[in-house]
């Protein structure tokens, strides 16, 4: 791009996508001319997945808008709560996210997974016909324009991934209820129903269980339990409907 010249600034949030000689306010950016203000934030590295509000000399305006020159333009990131009209409010994540998939589904949340990787190209077409909310770490992947919409995971650490998805997205936490293996939903199950997929020390220890509606795996309060309990207990106490916000 060398044509009107504009200036941009982006949020402290979202300086982290592009280069460091543009990680500061009102940096000189070439544009062609005719290119909208959502192609010239692309390619200051930005995915518009983190994208929210865009001003135009003081102005809002969309991401269809195109820059004249000498204009100053202000991206700011994403509300939170963010909310994603148009469907009820489900996940899909990529092959990277396996853990984070298995804490959302342990908090009752819908969160797609494989464990194979199905591609790019697969996962965005997934998210559009499954209107799912891609989550992943790979920017190039969040720019696909098949995608019903993304979000970046911002670290690689799981309980900041957690915290991350449940900050911005606030959903319904419903924790016990989905298997964290498939994302099935998870019925109570007496001892007798689910007793021969059960080894003899787990018959006689133990007489509380829960089998995956789909997958049939069946789940009792094992050695990982008191673990397991302490990452809902955080979840429900900081984002659930009692948490204070």
């Amino acid at each position: 791009m060398n044509g009107p010249g504009i200036e941009l600034t982006l949020a402290p949030e979202l300086r982290l996508f592009a280069p460091p000689s543009r990680r500061v306010d009102r940096v000189p950016t070439a544009t062609d001319g005719a290119s909208s203000l959502g192609h010239v934030v692309e390619s200051a590295g930005v995915p518009l997945t983190e994208v929210g509000r865009l001003l135009v000399d003081g102005e809002e305006v969309p991401v269809s808008y195109v820059p004249r020159a000498g204009q100053s333009v202000e991206v700011f990131g994403v509300d939170r709560p963010q909310r994603i009209p148009g469907a009820p409010l489900r996940f899909l994540l990529d092959v990277h996210l396996g853990t984070l998939a298995r804490r959302l589904r342990l908090l009752g949340v819908d969160a797609a997974y494989d464990n194979e990787d199905p591609g790019d190209p697969a996962l965005a077409t997934r998210s559009a016909a499954e209107s799912r909310v891609l989550l992943s770490r790979d920017r190039g992947l969040l720019r696909r324009r098949e995608i019903f919409a993304g979000a970046y995971v911002y670290s690689d650490n799981p309980d900041d991934q957690l915290r991350d998805v449940l900050g911005r997205f606030a959903p319904d936490l419903a924790p016990w209820t989905r298997c964290t293996a498939c994302n099935g939903p998870l019925l109570e199950a007496d001892k007798d129903s689910v007793g021969d997929r059960l080894e003899h020390g787990t018959q006689r220890s133990y007489d509380v269980f829960a089998q995956c509606a789909d997958c049939e795996r069946v789940y009792w309060r094992g050695a990982h339990h008191s673990r397991l309990e302490r990452i809902v207990d955080e979840a429900l106490a900081e984002f659930g409907d009692g948490a204070t916000v």
